[in-house]
Parts: structure tokens; sequence; C-alpha cells
């Protein structure tokens, strides 16, 4: 198998996860439902990989860091924290459902601005225009669509020109670009665990500067007497018994990520981008990618002779698992002019060769 969807799920893993994993269920119970000995070992692996999130992303506290289901309950809270009915919001034109659907759902009224790919320049003027009057920015750091990194610092500059929050989703960022909290001053940056955190579905990250509204409400190990969820956090964040197990898994994610190195993991995702793109010249495939900097480890194409679901059918019928159509961003492929069609995408990890991807070009080139 030659698995290229790593945009939705890093499937092949660093051992270390799976074993982590396995450790927990065995050993581990729930933190702060006791103080026998499998109670305060899970407490003890959660506040560590706390640590290790807050230092990989530079966030301060390890408290700041809130565990969530993945990277859209992570923006449901800060989304719903900071937006309300009429509030006006500024968004770039590459951002997921994630974004877009909660912002619809409270009433808020929504701008798009920076709609043409790969040009970060561009982006910035439409952000520096339409920013005048928002009351909120929430913006994407690399769109999952088609892996075009966007100038985050940048817009958080701008931000804090004109003391607008900033909520960033860092869904296709983190454990591949440099995410520095403290550096963006972002009120809240949203992940998931189980894409470049290498760590299990299920697992995701809410860093936190505000204390944010609470999206449920329920046990949180602390404050038992009170009615209500607990003004501190992370325990006000995190109603319910903690993913303890998926936890464990993350830390020894972010571990690897740690010891690796994004500048790493990013030189050899670009260079397999570049790769693909060298081995499909000349071929009728519309590739887009950029010739710059702007673009990270995912490449989206389509072929004028064939559907993309049939494409992507041609490949997994070869055992290469890719994704194909609107990637749940239909705002991105609107901004591009793909939303008729759909692409195929290619998104890689540092698990993929060389070699793989080589393969995968010659396999494309057979289809068409």
């Amino acid at each position: 198998m030659i698995y290229l969807d790593n945009a939705a799920t890093t499937l092949i893993k660093p051992p270390a996860v799976s074993a982590a994993v396995n450790r927990a269920i065995k050993t581990m119970a729930s933190p702060g439902r006791g103080a026998h000995r499998p109670a305060m070992a899970a407490a003890q692996e959660v506040f560590n990989c706390r640590e290790a999130a807050a230092e990989l992303f530079n966030a301060g506290e390890p408290e700041r860091v809130v565990f969530t289901m993945n990277a859209t309950h992570a923006l449901n809270i800060a989304i719903k924290s900071l937006a309300h009915k009429g509030s006006r919001v500024l968004i770039s034109g590459f951002e997921h459902n994630s974004v877009v659907r909660p912002l619809k759902a409270v009433g808020a009224e929504v701008r798009v601005a920076g709609r043409e790919l790969f040009d970060s320049e561009g982006l910035l003027r439409d952000f520096e225009r339409e920013i005048r009057g928002a009351e909120l920015v929430v913006c994407t750091h690399v769109s999952n669509a088609f892996g075009y990194i966007l100038p985050i610092y940048e817009v958080a500059e701008l931000c804090r020109e004109w003391s607008v929050p900033l909520i960033v989703d860092a869904s296709q960022s983190a454990g591949v670009l440099p995410v520095d909290m403290e550096k963006l001053g972002a009120a809240f940056i949203a992940m998931p665990g189980h894409k470049g955190l290498f760590g299990p579905q299920g697992t995701g990250i809410l860093l936190c500067r505000d204390h944010g509204r609470t999206l449920m409400e329920g046990g949180s190990g602390s404050d038992s007497i009170s009615e209500f969820m607990p003004e501190y956090l992370p325990d006000r964040l995190e109603a319910g018994t903690h993913n303890v197990c998926g936890i464990a898994g993350l830390r020894a994610g972010i571990e690897f990520v740690k010891a690796r190195g994004t500048d790493s993991i990013l030189k050899h995702e670009k260079m397999l981008v570049q790769i693909m793109k060298e081995n499909l010249k000349g071929s009728d495939y519309e590739m887009f990618f950029d010739s710059g900097e702007n673009q990270c480890g995912v490449l989206s194409l389509r072929s004028p002779y064939m559907d993309c679901e049939n494409l992507a059918e041609k490949l997994y019928a070869r055992d290469i698992c890719v994704r194909s159509g609107l990637h749940c961003a239909p705002l991105a492929h609107k901004s591009v002019g793909t939303i008729d069609t759909g692409t195929v995408r290619f998104s890689f990890s540092p698990f993929v060769s060389p070699q793989q991807v080589k393969m995968c070009c010659k396999i494309l080139r057979e289809a068409v």
C-alpha cells in the first residue's frame, strides 16, 4: 500500500504511538477521579502531554493546552467563544467547513478576503482593506485542499495593529510548520492530534489565551460541589472523561515531531511534492502548485479526461490511498475555480518515500 492521504489522517505513525496507547489501555484510568495508582498514572500522562504541547507550540503554561476530540471540536469552542449573531468576522478564501459552518450557525456576518491561490501578498492586501470594522479574524495556516501556506504571522500582525482577536486553524500546519502561540498572539489556536502530530484519531488540541465559553458542561474532576464549570483552564473546557489512551499516543507523536524537527519534516514533504511535479511534467494533468515557498506537502490535480472520483478509484485499485472531491473545503475550491470538479489530493508525511511517489506517478500516467 502507498498511503498518500496524510492531510486527512496520518495512518502510518511512529511505533512509539501505538506502544503508548497500548500501555495506557493496560495501566491508566481517569485523571482527577481518584488517588489510586491507575488514576494518578493517567493524570501524570495527561499533564506530560500538556507540557510537551506547550513547549512545541510556545504556549506558555501547560494549563493553556486544552484537549479536544479533534480540530473541529476545538474550532467550535473557539468560534462560539468569540463570535455571535451579527459579529463581523473576516476569514480567508481557503477555510475548511469546520470554520465556515460554526460561523454560519451562530449567525455571524462573514467577509472573505484573499481568494487567489499561492498569492500571499494579495491576501495581505485584501486583509488590510477588509479588517477595518472586523470583530474577529479566523484564518487557516495551510489550505487542506491545496497545501497553500498562508502568511499567518503577517495576518496576526494586522490583527494586533487593529486590536482584532485571531483564531488560527493549524490543522495542516501543526507538526509541519513552526506554530508559535506567543509570536502569533492568537486568542485560540486549534489543531487535530491525528494529522501532523501523529496521534490517534479522536484527539485534538486547543491552545488558549482566552478562557473561552464552555461548549459542554459536566464532570471535571475538580470543584465538584459547584453547579457550574470551573473558571480556570484547562478544567473549564474539558468536561467529562479524558481520552487518556489517545492523549498518551498523542504525546508520543509530539515527541517524535520534537525529535525530528518541523524543518526536517517540511523539507522532506516539499521534496516529495517536487518529485511528483517533475514526474508528471508534460502530462495532461492540471496540477495546482507554487514555484516558490508558499506550498507544503500537499499537491492537488485533476485530469481533463476523467472525473476525479474515477481517477481516485483507479488509484485505489492499485492500492494507492488518496482523497478526491472537495475535501470539506468548498470555499477553497470556489476560490480556485475547481468547485464543479473537485481535485484528487496527494498529501505526504515523513513515512512516504521518493520511490513510492515515483510509482504513484507512473500509475497516474498509465491511468489516462
